[in-house]
């Protein structure tokens, strides 16, 4: 884990029984807060999304760490 702007930044390794990388993931922070997003704009008209995701910092994709 390493702190980012937004949050802790998730990098996760896994290996095989010879010590080789497997898989290998980054988690940006803000995906914990999608469901929050979720819950925030119901019933809102989905125009508001661009401005609702904004407020919550969102990142749409992982990519901007």
């Amino acid at each position: 884990m390493v702190e980012g702007w937004r949050g802790p930044i998730v990098h996760a390794i896994e290996t095989d029984a010879a010590g080789r990388l497997r898989h290998y993931k980054v988690q940006d922070p803000s995906l914990q807060n999608w469901f929050g997003l979720a819950l925030a704009v119901r019933n809102n008209e989905i125009s508001d999304f661009p401005i609702c995701n904004k407020s919550f910092d969102l990142s749409y994709a992982g990519t901007d760490l």
